[in-house]
């Protein structure tokens, strides 16, 4: 297969997800602004996400690590070796998966209150905030159970993954999204928006159940989704308790240095969150404790806020385009063709680039006005700027990871998984190190920018270390064609959006007190002559890897509308 009979592979299918991804994220952020609308981005607000962090990070750090960087490459030769085509190794990870998910949920449960002490900062200690912290102790009893339906959920879309059937995993969240938004109109309707002056207050039993049963609620009809698609995928489960000399070993060995990997990173954002949590609760309610909510302050709700909308680029196109190249990967290295290998992923990475270059040098233009578009409703409607100096300062910070999490790829790929560990070592002591001291010297407001820095630092570094290693590994990453494509990339990249900036300059409105009709017109003008001007140059100066999305992402479309005529 030619590099760019493969490209075009990788993106056809990375189009199925990124399209469930782009509906995901867009029903995702309906479920966000009604969240903001209800609680704020205050205390308050801290309160019910903080208490929804642990089963959320957990997700992300099983379902990018174990589930991903272990079971795909083992799903994989699994059903390329084995005489049943992997049908019982599936189903002994799948009986293993349950047995060990459903424990850890149970122990998870019963901690919430130790657990929550690590997650709060010191300033919850204070009597004045007892009441506080009980409702997100509450929260987390609600939410915990997550734990087991998001691992199960990320285990069988991988074996989904596995069988080259990536739409479902991607499409499913959107079932979710609908239960949690019906859940906060409820909410709304019942309780209304958050007055400013409560913006510090706890919850009542009633509200807890409500937000946290059903934040929790959504994610079981995820997983309900996929088990259907299963059985149409011809993955037929049967408990299986033999799990001596059946592969396992093996894969346990493997998951060994990613469930090292795992903590790691949960002690790192376990810092990261006990920091954000401070920077609310120390100044909106113990220096003014009769005033709440006239100091400025972001906290964790800011930074998780800020995290989802620079991620969207991220969710839509490199978690598309790593899933979809894991399996060809993985084939790769198991024939031995470590040039084959880094042939593809120095291609993916090119093309990840080209999205999110860009989108860096486009968030200080549109952060404050996007910010007004998205967030400045009810409770957050005097206080949605809290959310732009992270959004800003996340720009550089998503290249870096960007580049950490597609070489990842390449190393879970080899199942050098003792190497990821060390890597991630590195980045969450960097990560620990610079939020510590950052937000020890900052005020309760530059407390979410404080971490974005950290997190950004961290990746920087990460980055340069992992893409090194891996080159050295493979003997060679492409690097001088990724040089001169960096270089066309970053003039592109910059022209247009100095000239956008100089366009947004002149645009009536700009300030805080812009109207939303306003804001959004300000958006769609800068952001489409933002993304025209960099076409054109990337048209201009051959940067390739543009021409074939476009062209992809039309040759999809067009075939899905013949397919749509033939149906009819």
């Amino acid at each position: 297969m030619s590099d760019t009979a493969e490209s075009r592979g990788i993106l056809a299918s990375s189009a199925v997800m990124a399209t469930g991804t782009v509906v995901s994220r867009a029903s995702g952020y309906v479920r966000n602004l009604l969240l903001a609308v209800a609680i704020g981005n205050e205390l308050h607000a801290d309160l019910f996400n903080i208490g929804n962090t642990i089963p959320n990070m957990l997700y992300i750090l099983l379902a990018g690590g174990v589930f991903n960087a272990v079971l795909v490459p083992q799903l994989v030769r699994a059903q390329k070796n084995d005489a049943d085509g992997g049908e019982a190794y599936t189903s002994r990870v799948i009986t293993l998966a349950l047995l060990f998910l459903g424990l850890v949920t149970i122990v998870l449960v019963i901690a919430a209150p130790l657990l929550m002490r690590l997650y709060l900062s010191g300033s919850y200690n204070d009597p004045a905030l007892a009441a506080q912290r009980d409702s997100a102790i509450a929260f987390a009893r609600y939410c915990l159970p997550q734990v087991f339906f998001y691992g199960m959920f990320a285990l069988l879309g991988q074996v989904l993954n596995a069988r080259g059937s990536f739409g479902p995993m991607m499409w499913a969240p959107i079932a979710n999204n609908a239960i949690a938004i019906v859940v906060l109109v409820l909410y709304l309707f019942w309780f209304g928006a958050l007055p400013a002056a409560d913006s510090c207050a706890a919850y009542t039993s009633t509200q807890e159940l409500v937000l946290g049963g059903g934040a929790t609620l959504g994610i079981v009809a995820q997983v309900l989704i996929l088990l259907p698609v299963l059985k149409a995928a011809g993955v037929r489960y049967r408990p299986r308790f033999d799990l001596r000399g059946s592969g396992l070993g093996h894969t346990a060995r493997l998951g060994t240095w990613t469930v090292l990997f795992v903590i790691v990173n949960q002690i790192a954002y376990t810092v990261v969150v006990r920091l954000a949590s401070g920077g609310t609760a120390r100044s909106v309610c113990e220096a003014h404790p009769h005033h709440a909510g006239a100091v400025d302050a972001t906290g964790y709700t800011v930074y998780a806020a800020a995290t989802l909308f620079v991620m969207v680029p991220h969710a839509v196109i490199t978690v598309s385009l790593a899933t979809a190249i894991l399996p060809r990967l993985s084939a790769k290295a198991a024939d031995g063709d470590l040039s084959g290998l880094a042939g593809t992923l120095a291609g993916t990475l090119r093309t990840a680039l080209v999205v999110v270059v860009p989108f860096a040098f486009t968030l200080p233009l549109l952060a404050l006005d996007a910010s007004k578009v998205l967030f400045g409703y009810g409770a957050t409607a005097t206080t949605f700027d809290h959310y732009v100096p992270s959004m800003i300062l996340f720009g550089p910070g998503i290249v870096f990871f960007t580049v950490h999490y597609l070489m990842l790829r390449g190393f879970y790929a080899l199942e050098l998984n003792r190497t990821v560990f060390y890597i991630q070592c590195v980045i969450a002591t960097a990560n620990v190190v610079v939020a510590v001291v950052l937000v020890h010297g900052a005020t309760a407001a530059q407390t979410s920018p404080a971490l974005v820095i950290a997190y950004g630092t961290s990746y920087l570094v990460g980055s340069a270390l992992s893409y090194a290693m891996l080159r050295n590994r493979l003997g060679g990453l492409e690097t001088p064609a990724l040089v001169r494509f960096a270089v066309r990339l970053l003039i592109a990249a910059v022209v247009a959006a100095g000239v956008a900036a100089a366009v947004r300059g002149v645009l009536p409105g700009g300030g805080a007190d812009v109207s939303h009709g306003l804001a959004a017109l300000r958006v769609v003008v800068v952001g489409v002559l933002d993304v025209v001007l960099f076409l054109a140059l990337a048209r201009a100066m051959r940067i390739h890897e543009v021409a074939t999305i476009i062209d992809t992402i039309i040759e999809t479309v067009l075939r899905r509308r013949r397919g749509r005529h033939v149906a009819s």
